[in-house]
């Protein structure tokens, strides 16, 4: 039986993330992903690319309804490996630091932190302010919360916007034990005789 992972999506920017850590989720083979998309999520998904909410809904296992909140996701006896959110919204991410859980996203998260799962959160705002920063740091000292916002990394010198978000949903999907083979991962630096 394969290890579930939820994704979900709200409506700050990065589409883009979102598609590619399915992808990865998918190609690792172990596990298979229930996705939740926003309605935000789904305006945004238009202004940062090509694809339709349908194309995304089709690289998921089982797809949600963002408002359905007797779903599987909603139980904290429905298994799962943890939940991704990617773009994780500043709205959403005070939602889950308030508990308040009026829709599925908000729900499954609830859930996810009262079983103890992981919790990763593309958090995706800039600049920050200090709501947004005492909201993050209060949910960073819960156990199983993680919050990975997509940052550029340079060292592995990218060649391409492709490159950068692959390596930043690589680090995304690493938490749930997901194998990325083009992730490439910081190494050292060898020593410099002046």
């Amino acid at each position: 039986m394969k290890k579930r992972i939820i994704v979900a999506a709200t409506g700050a920017s990065g589409s883009p993330l979102l598609i590619q850590c399915l992808k990865l989720i998918k190609a690792d083979g172990r596990f298979e992903t229930g996705l939740i998309m926003s309605k935000g999520a789904r305006l945004t998904l238009k202004h940062e690319t090509d694809k339709t909410a349908e194309e995304i809904e089709a690289l998921a296992d089982r797809v949600y309804g963002f408002t359905e909140i007797g779903e599987g996701p909603a139980s904290g006896s429905f298994r799962t490996e943890g939940m991704l959110i990617v773009p994780c919204s500043m709205k959403t991410l005070a939602g889950i630091h308030g508990g308040y859980a009026d829709n599925l996203i908000l729900r499954a998260a609830d859930v996810t932190l009262k079983e103890q799962r992981t919790l990763v959160l593309a958090a995706r705002e800039t600049p920050l302010s200090a709501v947004h920063l005492r909201n993050m740091y209060e949910l960073s000292v819960v156990p199983g919360v993680r919050i990975i916002p997509p940052m550029l990394t340079y060292y592995i010198r990218p060649g391409s916007v492709e490159e950068m978000t692959y390596h930043s949903a690589a680090k995304l999907v690493e938490p749930f034990g997901v194998e990325t083979p083009e992730y490439r991962r910081w190494e050292g630096i060898q020593s410099v005789r002046f």
